[in-house]
Parts: structure tokens; C-alpha cells; sequence
């Protein structure tokens, strides 16, 4: 069994550019578009997730990206969620 070569892990995020980009997420906060996606989340419906695919496939251009966008922001609102919970 061999190695893996190196190009295999290209694209892997690491963990100095999660943290910098954490922090920017924290400071900066979201963008109009992802505002706009979050309230699509939680006004919900019976084909959110639908509208919001093709929302996000319109702004970011490609399958992927809308997919991993939308995961992102489902993931942002459960995190408020429950520091909203905790908090109460």
C-alpha cells in the first residue's frame, strides 16, 4: 500500500483558514443573499428547500456550491437556535 500523493489532498480545509474564516463569519457577519436564505429557513413551507437551492444556484452559479450553501446556512440557524435555547 501506497501514500497517498500529495495532490490528493488538495482543497482539505485546514485548520488556520477555518479558524480565519470562523472569525470573519463572526465579525462580519452574513451577506444580504444568505439573510435572505436564512428567512426562507425559517418561514420553511412545504418546498423551502427547493426555493431555496434555486435561490442560491442563481447567486452562487453552480449545483455544489447551492447545495454546500444551503447545508451552511441550515447549519448557522440550528447553531442560533440553540444558543438561543441555552439562553432561556
Amino acid at each position: 500500500e501506497r501514500a497517498p500523493r500529495p495532490s490528493r489532498s488538495t482543497g482539505k480545509l485546514g485548520k488556520r483558514t477555518a479558524l480565519c474564516r470562523e472569525i470573519a463569519r463572526e465579525v462580519a457577519g452574513l451577506s444580504p443573499y444568505e439573510r435572505r436564505i436564512l428567512d426562507m429557513i425559517k418561514t420553511g413551507g412545504s418546498a423551502a428547500d427547493k426555493r431555496i437551492y434555486k435561490f442560491a444556484k442563481r447567486r452562487l452559479g453552480s449545483h455544489k456550491r447551492a447545495v454546500a450553501k444551503r447545508e451552511d446556512i441550515k447549519a448557522v440557524n440550528s447553531k442560533m437556535r440553540a444558543k438561543q435555547a441555552g439562553a432561556n
